[in-house]
């Protein structure tokens, strides 16, 4: 099934209901599915065809969509690409695509044409508007099969140039019709929607939203703008990236807002600081549920989820405990998902052992764009997904992470993990958000550092967090330094970029000379 059903379905069943909303601009069902049809026509017209890939780089507009679904349309590649990247970065995912067609904002024209691309090949979202405005819409979405892909997403490239994992028609699909019923025409409510449309996060969120029948709310994000619209336009669903919530409840303004529309706050695609989740959970409206979300790229986005029931800090002392150790967690495995944990020796870990994290669903990625050289995930011939992410299950099937393979700090042979370091910093009530990483030392390989971002009007002293942590680490998992920062290098959705940190806190090269 083409995955533009997300648009199609809805306008059979509900064609006159009002499905996105940018400012005060809106669209309907019928009208998004009719714009994307034409647009279609004009994109084969231009030679677009089943197989080619098509670039989108753009923010979150309403003009976007019918380009996105549009080239879903005529079975060809959708490439959303970071409308951030610059230079060499926009270069690689240029050339690495072989994208035969840009779809962009104006503002963006230059930079395209600087990284490769022919003006002849580019389409601002308003000329494909135009261009398609007189043109016969496609009468029905390319035949496609379900291992044909769909969407070609590249990776964060946290420590390497971003690749391109390859998503299906059938992966995709059903991901956005396992979480969800088809519109009936009932209100199902109004989605916020701030991140990006070139990470998985944005993406799913958009095609689950647009399939349910949920009036969907597209914004640029901002801290207050959020809140803006969350209050005026009474939203019911968001999802935000910790860093993101962060932001908000940082607002001066938060505790003006009336946001008791909100009923289901979602949560994922990096780590959520201790701290943040705790003012998340004591400062939000009680009557909001929260949900944590886990999952990758190359997985066609969530694999677990930590729920609302498990964010309700309830019952004995002993339930609510054990709650409290659970929220550091990311939750148990969706439906058609298995996760195990893979131990050094190459074995099934118990319970409790720390070892690599594999998941196994039908919708995982085809595989990376090209060879995929240095590839961050593999995907095994027994269809597992060796995701990179260390971490160890409990007895009740709660997976809990506690870094990346690449992140590991090697220091004179022994292993550390950067979690180690951070859940010590993290207890102290000054600290928001800790990082620990490598730098390169002569003796040792490398040595462990720290970084952290405090609370407002906080007094603690980057000696005093050294002390703290010599306290509760053994001699080679004691950060040298502790560096106090205003915040850290992130991608899009909020990750922490360590390789960024290992850069900047590196030691000056200190040349000795004899007398």
């Amino acid at each position: 099934m083409n995955l533009s059903m997300v648009v199609d379905i809805p306008a059979m069943i509900v064609p006159d209901e009002p499905a996105v909303f940018e400012e005060a601009h809106e669209e309907t069902y019928q009208e998004i599915r009719d714009e994307s049809a034409r647009q279609a026509t004009l994109f084969e017209s231009l030679g677009v065809t089943l197989g080619d890939r098509v670039g989108l780089l753009a923010t979150n507009k309403t003009g976007t969509l019918p380009a996105f679904f549009g080239v879903l349309m005529t079975g060809a590649t959708v490439v959303p690409m970071n409308y951030r990247a610059r230079g060499s970065e926009l270069s690689h995912l240029v050339s690495d695509s072989g994208v035969t067609l840009m779809i962009t904002e104006d503002r963006y024209v230059d930079s395209i044409v600087a990284a490769g691309i022919t003006r002849d090949r580019i389409l601002t979202l308003e000329e494909a508007s135009s261009r398609a405005a007189g043109l016969e819409p496609k009468a029905e979405s390319a035949e496609v099969e379900d291992s044909d892909v769909a969407i070609m997403l590249y990776t964060s490239g946290t420590t390497s140039l971003p690749k391109g994992v390859l998503l299906t028609h059938g992966g995709f699909t059903q991901y956005v019709m396992s979480q969800g019923e088809a519109a009936d025409g009932d209100f199902h409510g109004r989605v916020a929607l701030a991140a990006p449309l070139y990470h998985v996060a944005g993406l799913s969120a958009l095609t689950v939203s647009l399939f349910s029948g949920r009036e969907t709310y597209l914004i640029d994000f901002e801290a207050g703008k959020w809140l803006e619209t969350v209050q005026n336009r009474k939203i019911t669903h968001a999802f935000l990236v910790p860093s993101m919530v962060s932001l908000v409840l940082r607002h001066p303004d938060f505790d003006k807002f009336d946001l008791s529309s909100l009923e289901m706050l979602t949560y994922g695609a990096a780590p959520m600081p201790p701290a943040v989740r705790a003012a998340m959970l004591e400062r939000f409206p009680t009557s909001i549920s929260f949900s944590c979300a886990y999952g990758q790229t190359e997985t066609n986005s969530t694999v677990a989820v930590l729920g609302p029931d498990d964010h309700r800090l309830e019952g004995t002392p002993e339930e609510i405990e054990l709650k409290r150790h659970r929220l550091t967690s990311v939750g148990r495995p969706l439906p058609d998902v298995e996760i195990r944990v893979i131990d050094e020796q190459g074995h099934e870990a118990g319970p409790n052992v720390t070892g690599e994290v594999y998941l196994r669903t039908d919708r995982a990625m085809a595989g990376y764009w090209g060879k995929g050289g240095g590839a961050r995930v593999i995907l095994d011939s027994e269809h597992w997904v060796h995701t990179g992410d260390l971490g160890h299950l409990d007895e009740d099937g709660y997976l809990f992470l506690t870094g990346r393979a690449s992140d590991l700090i090697i220091r004179g042979g022994e292993n550390i993990s950067p979690s180690e370091i951070e859940e010590v910093l993290d207890r102290h009530e000054d600290v928001e958000e800790a990082v620990a990483f490598a730098v390169v030392d002569d003796h040792w390989g490398e040595r462990v550092e720290a970084a952290v971002r405090l609370v407002p009007n906080a007094t603690v002293t980057e000696d005093e967090l050294i002390e703290m942590c010599k306290a509760s680490l053994s001699g080679a998992k004691r950060p040298d330094r502790v560096h106090v920062v205003e915040d850290f290098p992130r991608t899009a959705t909020g990750k922490v970029l360590r390789r960024m940190l290992s850069k900047e806190f590196a030691p000056t090269q200190v040349v000795d000379v004899a007398d």
